[in-house]
């Protein structure tokens, strides 16, 4: 990331349009990163829309839209977004794989959207890295770029700076994530909440592949639970227990449960309470052994070792880097 500690000045979001984009996928990164531009959750950051020659572009909506910037906008970006590509997968052009180069050389973190990895990994920023992509085109990515270590089954992949998700509206976890990463979990919270969407899905890419799970009355009372759940998270929720709280067998309960979290109970409980002590330590000074109490670890040492394997840091480090952040 360019922006130098003791900044205060906003991170810069460049996004790249081309002729032919879809309009939900360049609204994706526009949405979280920008908004109206009067919500103090996204007010650290500034978003710019690129293409090739700031022309006017065509979508595959059937209507154009104009950007103010070339891809020259990209060398003093500190986050470069490409929302999306050509259906077919198509070679991109020589001047955007040298606009991606640079801006990753010169430090900002590049993200490639669904098809958007296609032109990141023809640009050379994917190699020995792991991403994904579409799982329509996950195969094809795996063989055209066989340096890549292509992951069928996540929804975003997050390799420092660079990241990948997985297709249409995975854009939004994947940015969503990118948010939380920068801003913290309350921020990514608040502008969800916004959205009205989860700030966080659950799972990955494959259970939602030649699959429909209609919604019946058992998918309501689960989602009671879940709701139910996540406001005690200090307590001990067994599969047995949370069956019987919503009126099912817990073979029932198990095989719902995957289908709409897509994952099991265990990771779904520890992602919850991870999310929950990002919160805890981002809005407060209460002490680490009350953090991991609240949120369901029970001692200080398992709320470390968790918090570590999940997010690379401590919990006194990160709520360290977190404050330092919002003084910037």
């Amino acid at each position: 990331m360019r922006k130098p500690p003791g900044s205060s000045r906003r991170l810069k979001v460049v996004v790249i349009a081309f002729d032919g984009i879809s309009p939900f996928h360049l609204s994706v990164p526009c949405l979280v990163f920008k908004g109206n531009g009067r919500d103090p959750a996204v007010s650290k950051f500034e978003v710019v829309v690129c293409s090739a020659d700031s022309r006017r572009l065509a979508t595959e909506a059937g209507f154009s839209i104009g950007t103010q910037a070339d891809l020259g906008a990209v060398d003093s970006a500190d986050i470069v977004v490409m929302p999306s590509w050509h259906d077919d997968c198509r070679p991109a052009p020589a001047g955007l794989l040298r606009a991606l180069q640079r801006a990753h050389g010169a430090g900002a973190t590049v993200v490639g959207l669904c098809l958007g990895a296609f032109p990141l990994a023809q640009a050379g920023l994917l190699d020995g890295r792991t991403a994904t992509t579409h799982w329509e085109c996950v195969g094809t990515l795996a063989e055209r770029y066989p340096k890549v270590k292509v992951d069928p089954d996540v929804l975003y992949v997050d390799e420092g700076n660079v990241l990948t998700s997985a297709g249409v509206a995975a854009g939004l976890d994947c940015c969503f994530h990118l948010l939380r990463r920068l801003s913290g979990a309350e921020v990514a919270n608040r502008r969800a909440k916004r959205l009205l969407i989860a700030p966080h899905r659950q799972g990955g890419q494959a259970q939602f592949i030649e699959r429909a799970v209609p919604v019946t009355k058992t998918d309501g009372r689960l989602s009671q639970v879940l709701d139910w759940v996540a406001q005690h998270l200090e307590e001990e929720h067994s599969i047995e227990a949370l069956a019987q709280r919503a009126a099912m067998s817990r073979r029932n309960f198990t095989r719902h449960f995957r289908q709409t979290t897509g994952t099991s109970l265990k990771q779904w409980l520890l992602s919850q309470r991870i999310a929950h002590a990002q919160r805890m330590l981002e809005s407060g000074d209460a002490a680490i052994e009350l953090v991991a109490q609240q949120a369901g670890f029970g001692t200080a040492f398992s709320l470390r070792q968790h918090f570590r394997a999940a997010l690379g840091i401590s919990p006194s480090v990160y709520r360290k880097q977190f404050r330092a952040q919002e003084q910037q």
